[in-house]
């Protein structure tokens, strides 16, 4: 929220808006306790915040031979006119693994944008050798779905060969304090003229 206000210090008028999109009606009810987490911590916060889209849970969910799906998976939103619309992202940016290895190592969720400086900042990640990984990439794609998905019957088609990849990654990099992050400092990307995210120095930010 902070990140937000910081762009409107100079604004006199508007208001905090808030779009809610995803989750379903999964099977261990995991969606509809971060739906209520969310709304909690909203409604904790000291401004008047807009709820203005809430389609999650119930309101995002189909069901297909008895199997329970999302409507929607991802969105995208207009900057310049507001307009939100589903959206896939068959690109996922820089150090898909690496970050993607931050996670199922089980670090939280962070923020790796800084609006300000139009850059990413991807770690330092430190993390200790995966437990089991060889027997991990071992097994079949029914095994990883069932034991390493929150919801295995409703991930995209992508899902497998996305653990496959990051566990991969975990197999190469032990020990990241040695491999990828000797010097304890993030990588950071900048967007170049063509919109690509290409690595920057230290040094030159």
């Amino acid at each position: 929220m902070s990140s937000v206000k910081s762009f409107s210090n100079a604004t006199g008028y508007g208001r905090l808006e808030v779009h809610l999109v995803g989750g379903f009606n999964d099977d261990r009810q995991l969606s509809q306790k971060l739906t209520n987490q969310l709304l909690r911590a909203f409604d904790l916060q000291p401004d008047d915040v807009h709820l203005v889209t809430f389609c999650v849970t119930e309101l995002n969910d189909r069901e297909e031979n008895d199997t329970h799906f999302p409507i929607i998976y991802g969105i995208a939103v207009n900057v310049k006119t507001a307009e939100i619309f589903p959206a896939t992202f068959p690109e996922k940016g820089p150090d898909e693994d690496l970050r993607s290895a931050h996670v199922l190592t089980g670090a939280t969720l962070t923020n790796i944008y800084d609006a300000k400086m139009e850059q990413l900042h991807i770690g330092p990640y430190f993390w200790r050798p995966f437990p089991h990984v060889d027997f991990w990439l071992e097994q079949d794609d029914k095994q990883i779905l069932q034991n390493l998905s929150t919801s295995p019957l409703a991930e995209p088609p992508h899902f497998v060969s996305h653990i496959r990849s990051t566990l991969t990654f975990l197999k190469e990099h032990p020990f990241p304090s040695r491999s990828l992050f000797p010097d304890r400092k993030p990588r950071i990307y900048k967007k170049n003229e063509e919109g690509l995210w290409e690595q920057v120095c230290s040094d030159k930010i």
